[in-house]
């Protein structure tokens, strides 16, 4: 079998299982881009394994230069992958590889390019999410598609839920990247002409929590931020109550109709409290205030009512 030299782009969990596969592949791996500065890191993350394995951790800055496509070529690279990595690398950089450079992109295309892909479908209520990998060219998640899966999204994702399934089910095109090739080459189709859809860092409404939203689009803002135990890239979304900056970490639907004014603190049940949206009530879960997380209830009293944006702040109209 034909033994592939492979310069892999790896960030985060996507990166760090991805190179576990490499790792245990027959095939070479030159060398590790990671946007870590420190190479000596220990730990799960991509610069630590790389390390422990004897792997060569370039800078991502070095491959952001058009000059990183000399150490392209002198290595005789045949495939770069690029998983997770989010900076844009030079067309010479792209088109140095033998056979090409590819991206693994935690969505399906043209539907959601660009960032946080996992979290704007929850938002979004789509009912399936998927991931692509990519042939890369000079535009951001535009190259055709080489292999796509799709699953379903549960009722209860989170974003780090939805975002673990999208890993699952990318490292088996990854496995078919490295298959076809060495045997037959890699297969290479437009994307769709659906609309495209782009998201930078943009987060919904600048991260503010709406309660004067439908319940559905609360909890589904709420479940699309949530990481936890890791950090959110959109962060927690915030709410205002008594003057003090509140971020909502969890909570659930419970069909419950509401009479009460949005934003309005209802009955507890437990440790856990109702807020009402527009028009049914939002079981809050937990919340943290400061750097402290609590149990809702412990947080907020029955009775009380959380600040409503001005009609100029109001979240835009989504599906």
């Amino acid at each position: 079998m034909t033994r592939l030299r492979v310069l892999l782009i790896a960030e985060g969990a996507a990166g760090v299982q991805s190179l576990r596969m490499l790792a245990t592949s027959s095939h070479e791996v030159v060398g590790i881009v990671n946007g870590e500065v420190r190479t000596s890191a220990a730990g799960a993350t991509v610069v630590g394994m790389a390390g422990r394995l004897g792997y060569r951790v370039f800078p991502a800055a070095q491959a952001r230069e058009p000059a990183f496509a000399d150490l392209v070529l002198r290595e005789r690279v045949d495939l770069l992958v690029n998983v997770h990595g989010r900076y844009i690398l030079p067309e010479t950089v792209v088109s140095a590889p033998r056979i090409g450079s590819f991206n693994l992109h935690l969505s399906p295309l043209p539907r959601y390019a660009g960032l946080n892909a996992p979290s704007w479908a929850i938002y979004h209520g789509e009912p399936t999410h998927g991931v692509a990998l990519h042939w890369m060219d000079a535009g951001i998640n535009t190259g055709p598609l080489a292999y796509t899966a799709e699953f379903p999204v549960d009722e209860d994702e989170t974003g780090l839920t939805l975002t673990g399934k999208c890993i699952r089910a990318g490292l088996p095109l990854l496995h078919d990247l490295l298959t076809d090739a060495v045997r037959h080459g890699v297969p290479s189709r437009p994307q769709p002409t659906a609309p495209r859809r782009y998201h930078g860092r943009e987060v919904p409404h600048e991260g503010r929590l709406f309660w004067s939203d439908s319940a559905v689009r609360v909890e589904r803002f709420i479940r699309a931020c949530n990481y936890s135990p890791f950090p959110s890239p959109w962060r927690s979304p915030r709410a205002y109550l008594g003057g003090r900056e509140i971020a909502i970490l969890k909570a659930s639907l419970v069909g419950e109709r509401s009479d009460a004014a949005a934003g309005t603190v209802g009955r507890r049940l437990g440790n856990d409290i109702l807020v009402s949206a527009r028009d049914r009530w939002v079981k809050v879960q937990q919340v943290q205030v400061g750097s402290t997380v609590l149990p809702a209830a412990e947080a907020l009293r029955p009775g009380e009512r959380f600040a409503l944006p001005g009609p100029a702040e109001r979240a835009p109209a989504i599906r």
